[in-house]
């Protein structure tokens, strides 16, 4: 029996590092996207180079009557596979949301808590069935819900503040089944969120890094091995826990 995972937003950034890192650890990673085909292929084809298997679906977090379908077609993956079930589930998916206090409208916080909250509790939900027992399940955090950055990520980051408190919750509901949960809260890091400041901005980038124990900013790949690390099967007895992979940031 191989290592099963599944990644969604997996076509780039920290999803993206996540599924190669987990590939190279020997899994075969199932990566969603929910409009650039292109760049789910490029990275279920640079899994395959591993000698990994891998595949890439469709799905949009946001929307639960979308969940029903995509379990059947993951099933319809794993099964093409001879695979039971799946080994890790990471809940990456997520867009950075700028909400200055004063403008904060209720669209823009109902849309960070249906892609940041509500999608990742019902996809779990959803997907639970397929999880074999003592696998894991890793959400995708900020380092912000402990260090407080500019005032435009308040209602994101709280956000992710409510999936730190699910994360606890959910380890008592899956325990039984010897499935361990866990968030990982990355630091600053250089992908496209925000616009790319952090990969981009040079003096941005000096700033955190001068601000950071490691002294540098984190990169995808640093977020992808930590991925990793925490859900392969040595860390089975760890759950209910936050992971913070940012490199010291503002001890």
């Amino acid at each position: 029996m191989t290592r099963t995972a599944l990644v969604t937003g997996g076509s780039r950034g920290l999803g993206r590092a996540a599924a190669l890192a987990l590939a190279a650890a020997g899994t075969d990673v199932v990566v969603t996207y929910v409009t650039d085909r292109t760049s789910a292929d490029e990275v279920v084809a640079q899994i395959a180079a591993t000698g990994a298997r891998a595949a890439a679906l469709p799905l949009d977090t946001t929307s639960p009557a979308q969940f029903a379908a995509f379990t059947s077609a993951l099933r319809t993956v794993l099964d093409g596979w001879g695979e039971s079930g799946l080994d890790v589930l990471v809940n990456n998916a997520g867009v950075a949301g700028h909400t200055p206090f004063g403008s904060i409208t209720a669209d823009a916080v109902d849309a960070l808590y249906a892609i940041h909250v509500r999608g990742p509790v019902l996809l779990t939900q959803a997907v639970a069935p397929m999880l074999r027992d003592g696998g894991h399940v890793v959400n995708v955090s900020t380092g912000l819900t402990r260090f407080t950055g500019g005032g435009p990520y308040s209602v994101y980051a709280s956000m992710k503040g409510a999936v730190e408190v699910w994360t606890r919750y959910l380890a008592k509901e899956l325990g039984p089944r010897g499935i361990a949960v866990n968030t990982v809260a990355p630091g600053a890091t250089a992908t496209d969120f925000g616009g790319g400041v952090i990969r981009d901005d040079e003096r941005y980038r000096a700033m955190i890094a001068g601000a950071s124990a490691m002294g540098r900013v984190g990169e995808p790949e640093d977020i992808g091995r930590v991925v990793a690390a925490i859900t392969a099967p040595a860390m089975a007895w760890t759950t209910g826990q936050r992971i913070e992979a940012s490199g010291g940031q503002s001890l």
